[in-house]
């Protein structure tokens, strides 16, 4: 199944149909040999990646993996058996922030923003654009935190993707590491991080706040009331840490800009 534009299709021998009797199918050695593939024929070399059920290759291609998980006191050792694959391009859409730019700025100060959004609605495409921007019109010191190499897809330490050129790139990092040890070593004005989800990512940030650093990040969310409902996000939440919330959505399709909102959740645009 082809997702293009928010929009289905079936891959087919001679293009794209939408007949899926006129499908291919993805059978159990089409799917291991693009893990195959996608490993470098060395499937213990991506093992730390398919535990967290994903593996990234040249240019930012994400693979997500289901299938058998395999688990040992509670950890996740691995996964077999491999059952579906969900291949996603990354791209660049210049200019797809500059609409909510002027709302995270504030006297040349950024403000501290999540971007909420349902998976595949625009929010890595937003933070990407969002580096550009604000490295070309600021030049601020920036750190991106690029924990799947979604972001900036890089490949033997160069992006391929242009995230500006004032931004430092750490990748594969989880968030505790990269905030604490980039605030040390690189001294960012501004870090940009994709996917906050569990409480030590909220901690990260407002460790990041209480040193000066502003902080620009996602979570999937499909409205400020479903963030609220969101576990460990209370005490952020609650301390006003983030004062501005970018809703997206894939409305009009992916990165539709739905509102802006501060930090009481006020519409403000």
């Amino acid at each position: 199944v082809i997702n293009y534009n928010s929009k289905l299709y079936f891959l087919g021998y001679e293009g794209l149909t939408q007949d899926p009797d006129n499908s291919i199918v993805g059978d159990k050695n089409l799917i291991e040999s693009i893990i195959l593939k996608a490993s470098n024929h060395s499937i213990y070399s991506v093992n730390e990646d398919i535990k967290k059920g994903f593996i990234t290759i040249a240019g930012g291609v994400r693979i997500g993996l289901c299938g058998d998980i395999v688990s040992e006191n509670g950890l996740v050792k691995t996964m077999k058996n491999f059952s579906s694959l969900n291949i996603r391009f990354p791209h660049e859409v210049k200019n797809c922030s500059l609409n909510a730019f002027n709302y995270i700025l504030d006297s040349n100060i950024v403000l501290n923003t999540l971007v909420l959004s349902p998976p595949g609605a625009g929010k890595t495409t937003f933070i990407r654009d969002f580096c550009y921007q604000l490295s070309s019109k600021t030049q601020k010191n920036i750190l991106l935190l690029d924990e799947r190499n979604e972001i900036s897809a890089s490949s033997l330490g160069i992006s391929q993707m242009d995230v500006g050129i004032s931004t430092d790139i750490l990748l594969y990092s989880t968030k505790k590491q990269g905030f604490e040890n980039g605030i040390r070593s690189m001294a960012p004005e501004v870090i940009v991080a994709d996917e906050l989800g569990n409480r030590e990512d909220l901690d990260s940030v407002i460790y990041a706040s209480f040193c000066g650093v502003s902080v620009v990040a996602t979570t999937h969310a499909a409205n400020v009331l479903d963030l609220k409902s969101k576990a460990n996000f209370n005490e952020i939440l609650s301390k006003k840490i983030f004062k501005r919330f970018v809703l997206l959505s894939s409305r009009k399709g992916p990165g539709t800009l739905e509102g802006i909102f501060d930090e009481n959740f006020v519409r403000i645009y």
